[in-house]
């Protein structure tokens, strides 16, 4: 199965379930920029409950901008925000020692462009996934697909579906009980080299 979606920040578990149960991945890169989704947030645990993470960008003056003409705001120090709240939520998460020493980089520099930053988050994530994709870039943009199972949709964080997916133990899950679909960070820090296998597991069944 060939599926097109949005490249987004550290893609939450529906975007990964997608990813490892398709044959080829092709990332959207032609789209317009649009406001509240996950192209510039994402959603971790933190100790009160979901907690999101944005990335603020320059925002043009035009109707319509490129998703990968918009360039990251980086004069409000987003990156340390960013993660002090992970190490909050994470530092005692049984995996985020293991993982700690190949996310860190990404949070010590300024990132020019949002699309190559999430770029560059995707495959360090896979890296520590120890996941192969097959990833392919579009180069103009389809409004409708041919041959290809649409996921693009996936990216909007205000109409998300209630996926039927599998409790894992999460940090705070004593205090706040299990939250679905967050970033795949917490996936990461929870569960370890087992997140694979949960991913190829799960599907994007609603309940």
């Amino acid at each position: 199965m060939k599926i097109v979606l949005h490249p987004t920040y550290f893609p939450n578990i529906a975007h990964f379930v997608a990813m490892v149960n398709a044959e080829e991945v092709i990332l959207e890169m032609e789209d317009n920029f649009l406001k509240q989704t996950y192209r510039n947030r994402t959603y971790i645990y933190g100790a009160n409950g979901k907690l999101g993470l944005n990335i603020p960008v320059i925002h043009s003056q035009k109707n319509r901008q490129k998703y990968k003409d918009v360039k990251i705001y980086n004069q409000d120090n987003w990156q340390s925000l960013h993660w002090k709240s992970i190490l909050s939520a994470y530092r005692t998460s049984p995996f985020f020692e293991y993982y700690e020493d190949e996310l860190q980089p990404l949070f010590m520099k300024n990132a020019g462009f949002i699309l190559d930053h999430n770029l560059h988050c995707l495959e360090t994530i896979c890296d520590c996934l120890q996941l192969e994709l097959n990833f392919f870039k579009t180069d103009t943009f389809e409004k409708t697909l041919k041959d290809k199972t649409d996921y693009r949709q996936l990216v909007n964080a205000k109409k998300e579906p209630n996926y039927n997916f599998e409790k894992y133990t999460q940090v705070f899950s004593a205090k706040h009980g299990f939250i679905p679909n967050l970033s795949i960070l917490d996936l990461l820090f929870n569960e370890g080299p087992n997140a694979l296998n949960y991913l190829e597991s799960q599907t994007l069944k609603t309940k």
